[in-house]
């Protein structure tokens, strides 16, 4: 996804003993602090967020199916969403089983499991942060809005999670469906059966960058067809092409050199969020390399459906895309000034902070040339 398919996806502290946040008591006392301390500006009194988290210094492939993160069914109220390998690490306790956690935990947690690269973790996970994640209170949901990320920012942000359409959630998903229908977040087995399909038509089989490049320009094409909402541009269309990567990237067994990932290993992810048996992580640090390779199988420009009509798709030249990422840079600094207008006191902070620990992987990511913007004034 990245930040593109953030997402993820994602859409991501130093490396604990255990590494799993399983504890309920945790997230808890961080919830009680939030009721006790919030101020009239939504802001947590005395809070602080720590920097994200450097790269870890073990970056082999390892066993992460291990006897310190079993998987365990989500509970009621448990938070689930559209992003397959963020619903993985919520049921096996590499981020809290509730799917509420901070960035530096998700970071920590896409390091640990899948060997993300860091500067990218960075990048996808501060910017689903910043366009759907409680600012104030450090806490971004994986799936829907919930109590669970603390007292609600004043609007228009919205503190939504990973659920919220448009902005690290999109059209055009290979397993979840379009918002417009209704559902945009849940496990689709017709989508699926297509993927399916695909990897048996283009890969023997198996999920590879050919079946990403394939698939990705047909779920557009279904989408156009279907959809008269249908929007992929700005922070979308990057995430989409990340999403194509995603299971090639993290999703198949680090001890294969093939990558290719076998269809049990992707029901197990995408449907019921769970590492296949024994999975080794990647065997180096990675994040969306692939993206040139399929976008140039199909190349796509930004756009929509318009007028409330299917089968009529518009370009948008005014849309990042990527012979110009830093539009997109520029979006998400947009997005985020619309959401919070006029913050003040630690809510302001707060942002200023999230915005330049988010940077890092801007630059990394998007490239260098995308020089570091200050809405709201320097740290």
């Amino acid at each position: 996804m990245a930040r593109l398919f953030v997402l993820l996806t994602t859409l991501l502290a130093i490396l604990s003993a255990s590494l799993a946040f399983p504890n309920d008591a945790d997230l808890l006392e961080r919830q009680e602090f939030g009721d006790a301390s919030s101020s009239a500006d939504g802001a947590l009194g005395a809070f602080d967020p720590p920097p994200p988290p450097g790269p870890p210094k073990f970056t082999g492939t390892k066993l992460v199916h291990d006897r310190a993160h079993p998987w365990m069914p989500p509970r009621n109220g448990d938070e689930r969403g559209p992003c397959p390998g963020m619903n993985t690490l919520a049921s096996h306790g590499y981020i809290s089983r509730d799917g509420v956690a901070s960035p530096s935990e998700m970071i920590t947690a896409v390091q640990e499991a899948f060997n993300m690269e860091n500067k990218f973790a960075i990048f996808v996970t501060y910017l689903a942060h910043l366009l759907n994640g409680n600012i104030a209170s450090d806490l971004l949901s994986i799936g829907g809005k919930t109590k669970k990320t603390g007292p609600d920012p004043p609007p228009p942000a919205h503190a939504g999670g990973f659920n919220v359409h448009g902005t690290f959630e999109g059209d055009a998903g290979m397993t979840r469906a379009d918002a417009f229908f209704g559902d945009n977040h849940s496990f689709n087995q017709t989508l699926f059966d297509k993927f399916v399909e695909f990897s048996n038509r283009y890969g023997d089989g198996f999920y590879n960058l050919t079946v990403a490049g394939e698939l990705r320009s047909q779920t557009l094409q279904d989408s156009i067809a279907i959809n008269p909402e249908f929007s992929f541009k700005n922070v979308r269309y990057f995430t989409a092409y990340s999403e194509s990567v995603f299971p090639v990237n993290f999703l198949v067994d680090g001890r294969r050199t093939d990558k290719k990932l076998d269809m049990d290993s992707a029901r197990s992810f995408f449907k019921d969020m769970k590492f296949p048996p024994d999975f080794f992580r990647s065997a180096v640090p990675i994040g969306d390399q692939g993206v040139s390779e399929i976008f140039a199988m199909h190349p796509f420009l930004p756009g929509g459906n318009v007028d409330g009509k299917v089968n009529n798709f518009a370009v948008d030249p005014a849309s990042a895309d990527f012979t110009k990422p830093c539009v997109l840079y520029e979006d998400v600094l947009n997005s985020v000034k619309r959401l919070y207008p006029n913050p003040t006191g630690l809510l302001r902070r707060n942002l200023i902070k999230c915005l330049h620990d988010f940077h890092p992987g801007v630059a990394a990511v998007l490239g260098s040339e995308c020089v570091e913007q200050f809405p709201y004034g320097k740290k």
